[in-house]
C-alpha cells in the first residue's frame, strides 16, 4: 500500500507534526492538542500512528492525492525538533512542507490560527523545531487552549486537562484544523487562513 515511500526523495511529500508529550498522564492535556489533532486525522484516514522511527511515532497516509507522514515526536515537548529534523533528513522533506499543529495559550479554546511562518512565541516545542530546522519559515496550525488563570504556574496550566465545555470546543476546533490541513496539503494556504483563522487573539 505504501510502496511509494520506498523512494525517500519526494518533493511532494508532507510532514504533518502534532506536538505533545508521550505518556498516559498527558493524554487530553492542553499541551497535547497537537497529538489530539493528528490522531483524529489518522483515525479519519483509517490509520493508526503506531510505527516507530527516529524518536517518533508515525503513520504513512494519503491526503487527497498527496503523500504525507503524520508524526508525534516522543522526545517530550522541549526536544521535539530532534525527531522532526531526523524525519526531514531521511525523507528529504523541506521546511515549507512541514505542517506543525500545537497548543496556543493566546487563543481561546475552539479558536484556530494558521500561519506560514513566525517566531516561537514562547512555545518550547516550536523553539526546539526552529533550532533544529534552522528556520522559522514553516506552516503551523495553532490550537487555542486558553490563557492561564492569574497566579497559576504556566506549566500547571498547559499540563492540565480541559473541562467538559472546553473539551467540546477542542473537538470542534480539531475538526476544523483537519479541514485546514487538507487545504494546506493541497497548497490552498490562503483559503485555509481565510476560512479558519480567528480575527483576534488575546
Amino acid at each position: 500500500m505504501f510502496r511509494f515511500f520506498k523512494n525517500r526523495k519526494d518533493s511532494n511529500m508532507k510532514l504533518i507534526v502534532g506536538l505533545g508529550n508521550p505518556g498516559r498522564e498527558y493524554v487530553n492535556t492542553r499541551h497535547n492538542a497537537g497529538f489530539y489533532v493528528v490522531e483524529k486525522l489518522a483515525y479519519e484516514l483509517g490509520e493508526d500512528i503506531t510505527e516507530r522511527k527516529y524518536k517518533g511515532l508515525f503513520a504513512k497516509v494519503r491526503i487527497g492525492n498527496e503523500k504525507a507522514i503524520l508524526l508525534e515526536p516522543q522526545t517530550y515537548m522541549n526536544n521535539s525538533g530532534e525527531s522532526v529534523r531526523a524525519f526531514m533528513d531521511y525523507f528529504k522533506i523541506e521546511a515549507k512542507d512541514v505542517i506543525v499543529v500545537y497548543d496556543d495559550i493566546n487563543l481561546e479554546p475552539g479558536n484556530l490560527r494558521i500561519r506560514l511562518k513566525g517566531s516561537a512565541g514562547g512555545h518550547n516545542g516550536i523553539k526546539s523545531l526552529i533550532a533544529h530546522m534552522g528556520t522559522s519559515d514553516f506552516p503551523r496550525v495553532k490550537m487555542g487552549v486558553g490563557e492561564k488563570p492569574a497566579r497559576m504556574d504556566l506549566a500547571d496550566h498547559v499540563l492540565g486537562h480541559f473541562n467538559d465545555e472546553d473539551k467540546k470546543k477542542l473537538d470542534e476546533a480539531a475538526s476544523h484544523a483537519i479541514e485546514a490541513i487538507k487545504l494546506m496539503v493541497d497548497g490552498q494556504y490562503d483559503t485555509a487562513m481565510n476560512k479558519y483563522n480567528v480575527k483576534k487573539t488575546k
